[in-house]
């Protein structure tokens, strides 16, 4: 039996999804938490097999919490489910230690089969991010307007997801153990990088590139 560890903030797509894995043979929903923080207490506590981690979260968010299980359960698979199938999502994720990465958008048979593959070690990537991937490393071949974003860190791309959903500085200081005036400086090599003035800027951006709801 397959443990999964199911995170995301919204109750009805964690009902949602282990109502879809209750019927599938071999794999068991032992927990679901609603935040990044929720999701390192609970793989210490329970240590699951595979996590389902969406990005988009109160607090330290899919991001940072997918690099701190990296850390503290390095051969612990973490799936990413998530609305962003775009650049720069997927590989700032990947980077950061996720094995899979497939879309809320995607078939139930695809989730499976991502639970499956990378609980045997292999990586898991939706056919369509994994396109999204490709045609990204390829200039001119981006298929639009390019990501501004391409261009930020992994860090840099957290304290951005961080800002842009109303946290403060001292509160992200806090919850990525780093001090003040460091999240300070992030926040305005952000501006410099992004070319914006501001944090409502940079919400605007952020929206406009659905990176997050408007």
């Amino acid at each position: 039996m397959i443990k999964v560890l199911l995170v995301d903030d919204h109750m009805l797509v964690r009902h949602g999804i282990r109502r879809i894995l209750e019927d599938v043979g071999g794999i068991e929903v032992v927990k679901e938490v609603g935040s990044g923080e929720e999701a390192i207490e609970a793989v210490r506590k329970i240590k699951p097999d595979v996590v389902l981690m969406d990005i988009s979260m109160p607090g330290i968010g899919g991001l940072e919490a997918t690099r701190r299980i990296a850390q503290i359960a390095p051969k612990l698979p973490v799936i990413i489910v998530t609305v962003h199938v775009e650049a720069p999502f997927p590989s700032q994720l990947l980077q950061a230690g996720a094995m899979g990465y497939i879309s809320k958008g995607g078939s139930i048979e695809e989730m499976v089969r991502a639970i499956r593959d990378v609980h045997m070690g292999q990586r898991f990537i939706s056919p369509e991010i994994a396109q999204n991937l490709a045609l990204s490393l390829l200039p001119g071949q981006g298929g639009g307007e390019e990501q501004p974003f391409d261009k930020l860190s992994s860090r840099e791309m957290q304290v951005m997801l961080m800002l842009v959903q109303g946290g403060k500085v001292q509160d992200i200081a806090t919850q990525l153990n780093l001090s003040p005036k460091t999240i300070s400086t992030y926040r305005y090599r952000l501006f410099d990088k992004l070319k914006v003035k501001n944090d409502a800027d940079l919400t605007r951006m952020a929206i406009r590139y659905k990176l997050i709801d408007g």
